[in-house]
């Protein structure tokens, strides 16, 4: 008896390079005379210049997502798209923008366009939106039945963007290796062994190009990261589908999210550290050489790029540990990715590891003596 599958594997267009949006008119409005510009206000002022030519001609209205793709928010702008009529949606900005663009879209079943203004994230290619309390704590994730219909990668407005979000694009981006060979690596299946693979090759890529793109932005290097954080860690998400997961550095991210101290870092800040978290998870639970290794590579790499290594590098030095607990029992409740560990782990080894990330050690000291150290 044969199982049906169904992949989202790719929005319907995708159009990139330098200056491209003044030449995307006829493609938007292809899809609608009405659109609905989604975005929060201050990425929406500076995208506007960059969107003027494209909407010329169109009957256009703008929505501010607020702070955070959030229930209430949602229900705001379905209001809005009643207002205006409008038959396109067009998600202009990061992650949160798109992600409440793309949920949006699904909701009121009209096509969306997803404009990325920075390479923080994958979310203008996914079938997926992240939904936050009006806190900005993670609260679930909705699987879209579709990618968005087009995506436009406009390099000269990304490159608007500050450094610090492409640095977390990267953390974000190369979260998809160590998740996905993790929870996918040993499945026989052609698409999942295809998507694990592409997530190998773009581990190597940021590898090798992240320092020199960010000492040159805009340079060749530059675009290969910008891609390869924007689009291709979209494509390893869409070839491996539900089965190629996010395990415990996205769960790590959640997790913090409780905390309101973490909303002043970006979610690929806190994905990378969780990665660290998951390698010294590995590390505690087996001595995993593998993992010991590829810890301290990372942790070489961080230390190039600026991304963070430790609770302190986030900005949660003082937390406490009430404030570590409920982080991890978060990470650890029944339905979190981080039970795609191939062990269990409690919220007691997550806290323990989540103080250890630099340590030079294969295994913990015993949570009690780390813990005084947050």
């Amino acid at each position: 008896m044969s199982t049906l599958s169904t992949l989202m594997v790719a929005p319907a267009q995708v159009v990139r390079g330098s200056g491209i949006l003044s030449e995307c008119g006829p493609l938007v409005a292809r899809l609608g005379q009405r659109p609905l510009l989604v975005g929060g206000d201050r990425t929406l002022q500076t995208a506007i210049p960059f969107l003027t030519e494209m909407l010329s001609g169109l009957k256009v209205a703008q929505a501010s997502y607020q702070t955070d793709c959030c229930e209430t928010a949602l229900a705001k702008l379905r209001q809005a798209v009643a207002e205006h009529a409008a038959d396109v949606i067009i998600g202009v900005g990061g992650g949160k923008a798109l992600d409440a663009a793309k949920l949006l879209g699904h909701q009121v079943k009209r096509p969306v366009v997803t404009i990325p203004t920075s390479a923080a994230t994958c979310a203008a290619w996914t079938a997926l939106s992240n939904v936050y309390s009006e806190q900005g704590a993670f609260r679930y994730d909705v699987g879209l039945p579709v990618c968005p219909t087009l995506l436009l990668l406009d390099y000269d407005l990304v490159a608007t963007a500050p450094k610090r979000t492409l640095i977390a694009g990267i953390g974000d981006a190369i979260a998809k290796w160590y998740e996905a060979s993790v929870s996918s690596g040993h499945s026989s299946q052609t698409l999942i062994i295809g998507a694990v693979q592409q997530a190998r090759v773009l581990r190597d890529i940021l590898f090798q190009k992240s320092v020199t793109a960010l000492e040159n932005p805009g340079g060749d290097d530059w675009r290969e990261v910008v891609d390869a954080s924007v689009l291709m860690a979209g494509v390893i998400g869409g070839m491996g589908g539900a089965q190629c997961r996010t395990v415990a550095a996205h769960a790590i991210h959640n997790g913090l999210t409780q905390i309101p101290a973490s909303h002043n870092m970006l979610h690929g800040e806190k994905v990378a550290y969780g990665i660290l978290v998951q390698l010294r998870l590995e590390e505690m639970e087996s001595g995993n050489a593998l993992a010991v290794a590829a810890r301290q590579q990372l942790l070489r790499f961080y230390t190039q790029i600026g991304l963070p290594m430790t609770l302190g590098d986030l900005g949660l030095g003082e937390m406490s540990l009430i404030e570590l607990r409920q982080a991890a029992e978060f990470a650890c409740q029944p339905k979190s990715d981080i039970h795609h560990l191939p062990f269990e782990v409690s919220p007691q080894q997550v806290m323990a590891a989540m103080v250890s990330t630099t340590a030079p050690c294969r295994r913990a000291p015993s949570p009690a003596s780390t813990l005084t150290k947050v």
